[in-house]
């Protein structure tokens, strides 16, 4: 049985937007997904037990052979607070913890979703890159830092493989829209209900967008590449900006939607106490395993419109309140 077929992955996170499309393109790979109870994130105490016994199952079955995890979870955005902040921090720090305590080694390779938006919100020169210094604004972007450099110390202890993934503005079906980010997702829904669209930067605003399928293929392959060259140099560490390949302002987004819809959308500009966080030009390219770049291959007007028919479905159903 080749190496692929015997690897073992778990995602944190897998009914997440990115985490559920790791999970699809994991079993796409032949990747066998491992699959814990449920996570009970509303309180940090019980999200670290529930993961600290995950992580026990998870290292027993993945005994003898090559093992992954992809840290896909976190309900934080830009505003959320440092307290909120620090929660998610110390439940990560748990987990690898808990990987160490049973016998995380050069064998694994960890996956972790950082923020390209939340890390780079202060830097400057754009396009942004992976030898770019990353200047957070808000504590969000502080907290992305933090797990960077909580994994990459773990991965100089273990012998362990990490792959930190600095992710553009990530959308498409199924995004949890109580939270306040995804900028696409959010005007597509408003389109659908005919409801005003509360834009709080300016128009002119640069960002770079990746489908979340796209995003999940390039994790998978991420870490598949990365535990090939782990085979005969141990103790990988890489970082890699996931981004589509072009930068688009919200203006051009609003003008694709009208296009798909045929109908113009109704911009209501408002006032927010997050919007000093933002960068109004957060251009992105990378300059590292180009080979993942290929893997960002849906335009944005196509998948503007998977978006929008997923939402269109939910919307049917009665899901979207």
């Amino acid at each position: 049985m080749s190496p692929e077929h015997r690897r073992l992955i778990w995602v944190i996170g897998a009914g997440g937007l990115l985490g559920s499309e790791v999970v699809t393109a994991a079993r796409t790979r032949g990747v066998e997904v491992f699959s814990p109870g449920p996570i009970r994130w509303a309180d940090p105490a019980d999200a670290r037990h529930d993961l600290t016994r995950a992580a026990a199952d998870f290292m027993a079955r993945a005994e003898g052979r090559e093992w992954q995890l992809a840290w896909c979870a976190g309900v934080g955005v830009t505003g959320t607070s440092t307290e909120q902040l620090d929660a998610e921090v110390s439940v990560f720090r748990a987990t690898l913890d808990a990987l160490t305590e049973h016998g995380a080694d050069s064998r694994g390779a960890v996956f972790l979703a950082s923020s390209a938006g939340g890390v780079y919100a202060g830097s400057s020169g754009a396009p942004f890159d992976e030898f770019s210094e990353p200047r957070p604004l808000a504590p969000y972007g502080h907290a992305k830092l933090a797990l960077e450099t909580l994994l990459r110390d773990w991965s100089t202890r273990t012998g362990a493989n990490v792959l930190v993934g600095r992710i553009a503005n990530l959308y498409g079906p199924g995004q949890d829209l109580s939270k306040s980010q995804g900028l696409i997702s959010h005007v597509c829904k408003a389109q659908l209900r005919r409801e005003p669209i509360l834009i709080y930067v300016p128009l002119d605003t640069v960002r770079n967008y990746l489908f979340a399928p796209d995003c999940a293929q390039m994790v998978v392959v991420g870490l598949t590449s990365l535990q090939a060259q782990a085979r005969t140099q141990p103790s990988q560490q890489w970082l890699k900006v996931m981004a589509g390949p072009d930068a688009t302002s919200i203006s051009f987004v609003l003008a694709e939607l009208q296009r798909i819809l045929k109908r113009k959308p109704l911009v209501v500009h408002g006032s927010s106490a997050t919007s000093r966080f933002q960068a109004s030009d957060l251009r992105l390219r990378s300059r590292v395993l180009p080979h993942l770049d290929q893997l960002a291959a849906t335009s944005m007007p196509i998948g503007m419109k998977r978006t929008l028919d997923g939402l269109r479905v939910a919307l049917n159903r009665g899901y979207l309140v």
